[in-house]
C-alpha cells in the first residue's frame, strides 16, 4: 500500500475528529486494497458509516473499524448478487430537454434548482438571464481560484499588483489608477466598438481575444479617456472536476440523478471491468448518397465479424446531403431512406441484438429551426427505421451519456469553422498552432459547448443551460466536418470524429480506458 494512501487515511480521519490506532489503520489499508484507483471514495464511504456508529471514544481501535468494514462488504456482496442490480443499464442517454437547470445565488453563494416549466419562447428577461447565468457560473469558479481569491488581509501590497490578482468590478474602476484585473463579457454595444461588461458596468477595450460574447479575464488600466487598455487577457481558469463536485453538495447538473458514495464506489468497480465496451461514432451519414451507404455497409460488416461487437453506435447528422429547409420537398423519400438504413442494420444480426443505435440530428436536418438545442429527428422520418430496429434511440443535439460514473457529452455542429470566422483576432500560437486545440480550450474554459454570438448561432434562451459544461465532463465528442482530431486537455478527453460522407472518417472510443481510435476507410 502506497504511503500516499496511508497519509490520506490519517488526514481524512483527523479532519472528522478521529484518531486511529495502528491496528485500526492496518485494517483500513487492507480494506482499501479491494478498491484500487477508488481509494478516496472508499475512505469517504467508510467515514460516513463510522459516523452512524455509537462510539464511546474518538480513538478507533481494530474491533470498531472491523465491524463497520464487515457490514459494508456484506452489503456490497448482497447488492452484486441481487438480480435487481442488473436492471440499471450501464449507460444512460440523457436528452438535452430533460437536463435540470441550476442558477447561482451570488448572495448566499450556492446553486439552486429552477422550478417550474421552462418556456421555449422566453421573454426578454430570459435573454438577459442567459448572459447573467453564464457570467455568474464562471465568476463563482474564478473566485475560488487561488490566484484570484480575495486575500484575507488587505494591504498596500494587495493593491499594488505584486501580491494578488483580485478581480475588481468594472464600476469600481472609476477614479482608480494603476493596473487592475477585471472579468467581463466581450460585447458589441455599438457597431464596430467592443466593450467588456460585467454585471455592474461596461468599458470600451483597445484589444480583445476570441469571440464576441465570450467571458475573459483581463489585466489593464483605465485611461483618462474612459477606455480600458488591456495588457494581458485570457479565459477564466479551469476548476478540477472533483473540486467542483465537492462544492456542489450532491446537486445533479448532468441530468441522470445524483449517485450515493456507495453506489459510485460499486459502479467504479464495474467500470474497470467493462473493457469490452466500445462506442463507434460516425458523423454526416448522407442517406441519399449511394457511396456513403456503401461505406456504411462496409463499416457494419466489419464490426459484425469482430469477437465482441460495439455496445453503442452513435450516428450523427446531417442525414441528407442537402439542407432540409423550406426548399426541401423530399421528406417522403428521406423517410424511405431511413427505412433502408433500418434494413441494412437489421441484416447484421449480432449488431441488431447486442448493439444500441443512437441518432443525433445535425445542423441541417429536418426540424423546427436551426436553434440549439435541437429536438430529436421528427417521428415521421424515423418510423420506418424503428420497424426494423425497435430499440433505436433518437435524441437531441447536444445529448449526454452516463457510462457507469463517466459523463460523456455529444455535440454535432461545425463549430471550428464558425469559431474561426467569428474570432476577433487570431489566437496566440505560443503554446499551440493547432486550431482544434484552441477550440477545445475555448469551450472548456467557457464551460459552454457553443460560446458563439447568438446572431451567429441562435440558442433557446431558457435552455442555454443544456450546453453548459460544468462540472467539466470526462469526455466531449464533437461531430465537426473539419479534420478528425483527438486532444486530451487537463484530463478531459475531447475528439472530433470527422465527416464520414466527405472523407470516410469515423472514431471508436473505449470509455473504460478513455482510448480514442481515429479510423478511416
Amino acid at each position: 500500500m502506497a504511503g500516499g494512501v496511508r497519509k490520506a487515511v490519517q488526514r481524512k480521519f483527523k479532519i472528522r475528529g478521529y484518531i486511529l490506532k495502528i491496528e485500526a489503520l492496518e485494517e483500513i489499508l487492507s480494506f482499501l486494497t479491494q478498491f484500487e484507483d477508488a481509494e478516496d471514495e472508499a475512505i469517504d464511504l467508510l467515514l460516513d458509516e463510522i459516523n452512524t456508529e455509537s462510539l464511546n471514544s474518538s480513538i478507533l481501535d481494530k474491533d470498531s473499524v472491523h465491524r463497520v468494514i464487515s457490514r459494508l462488504l456484506e452489503t456490497n456482496a448482497a447488492v452484486e448478487a441481487s438480480p435487481s442490480s442488473s436492471n440499471r443499464s450501464h449507460f444512460r442517454i440523457i436528452d438535452a430537454f430533460v437536463i435540470p437547470k441550476f442558477c447561482y445565488d451570488p448572495i448566499r453563494k450556492v446553486f439552486y434548482e429552477h422550478t417550474g416549466k421552462l418556456q421555449i419562447h422566453g421573454d426578454a428577461s430570459a435573454k438577459a438571464a442567459l448572459y447573467r447565468n453564464r457570467f455568474q457560473l464562471l465568476f463563482q469558479r474564478l473566485c475560488r481560484d487561488r490566484h484570484f481569491a480575495k486575500p484575507a488581509f488587505a494591504s498596500e501590497l494587495t493593491h499594488s499588483g505584486s501580491g494578488s490578482c483580485e478581480v475588481s468590478p468594472i464600476q469600481s474602476l472609476i477614479g482608480q489608477t494603476g493596473r487592475r484585473w477585471i472579468m467581463g463579457v466581450i460585447s458589441q454595444l455599438e457597431d464596430g466598438h467592443f466593450y467588456l461588461e460585467d454585471l455592474t458596468a461596461a468599458v470600451p477595450i483597445t484589444s480583445g481575444f476570441f469571440v464576441e460574447n465570450t467571458v475573459i479575464v483581463a489585466e489593464g488600466e483605465l485611461l483618462p479617456s474612459g477606455t480600458f487598455q488591456v495588457n494581458t487577457c485570457g479565459f477564466p481558469p479551469l476548476e478540477d472536476r472533483d473540486e467542483s463536485f465537492a462544492l456542489l453538495g450532491g446537486l445533479d447538473f448532468f441530468g441522470c440523478g445524483a449517485l450515493s458514495t456507495e453506489e459510485k464506489l460499486r459502479l467504479l468497480e464495474s467500470e474497470k471491468k467493462a473493457v469490452n465496451d466500445m462506442f463507434v461514432i460516425l458523423s454526416d451519414i448522407w442517406l441519399d448518397n449511394e457511396e456513403t451507404m456503401e461505406k456504411l455497409a462496409t463499416v457494419l460488416d466489419g464490426y459484425e465479424n469482430v469477437e465482441v461487437v460495439p455496445s453503442l453506435f452513435v450516428l450523427m447528422g446531417n442525414f441528407c446531403s442537402r439542407p432540409c429547409n423550406l426548399a426541401f420537398h423530399s421528406f417522403s423519400t428521406l423517410r424511405s431512406q431511413f427505412g433502408k438504413l433500418g434494413e441494412m442494420i437489421g441484416a447484421h444480426p449480432r449488431l441488431k441484438e447486442h448493439s444500441q443505435f443512437l441518432f443525433i440530428p445535425g445542423p441541417d436536418d429536418a426540424g423546427p429551426s436551426t436553434v440549439l438545442p435541437r429536438r430529436a429527428l421528427p417521428k415521421y422520418l424515423t418510423e420506418e427505421l424503428q420497424k426494423h430496429i425497435p430499440n433505436a434511440i433518437f435524441t437531441s443535439n447536444p445529448c449526454r451519456i452516463k457510462f457507469y460514473t463517466q459523463e460523456i457529452v455529444f455535440f454535432r455542429q461545425d463549430l471550428l469553422y464558425r469559431m474561426q470566422r467569428s474570432c476577433l483576432i487570431p489566437p496566440s500560437t505560443e503554446e499551440t498552432s493547432d486550431p482544434f486545440e484552441h477550440l477545445v480550450a475555448t469551450i472548456t474554459h467557457q464551460s459552454h459547448l457553443c460560446p458563439l454570438p447568438l446572431t451567429v448561432q441562435p440558442i433557446i434562451w431558457n435552455y442555454d443551460h443544456c450546453l453548459h459544461l460544468y462540472p467539466t465532463p470526462d469526455t466531449i465528442v464533437l461531430g465537426d466536418k473539419s479534420e478528425q482530431k483527438a486532444f486530451n486537455y487537463t484530463g478531459i478527453t475531447c475528439f472530433n470524429a470527422g465527416s464520414f460522407s466527405n472523407d470516410s472518417t469515423f472514431a471508436a472510443y473505449r470509455p473504460c480506458t478513455k482510448e480514442v481510435e481515429l479510423s478511416a476507410l
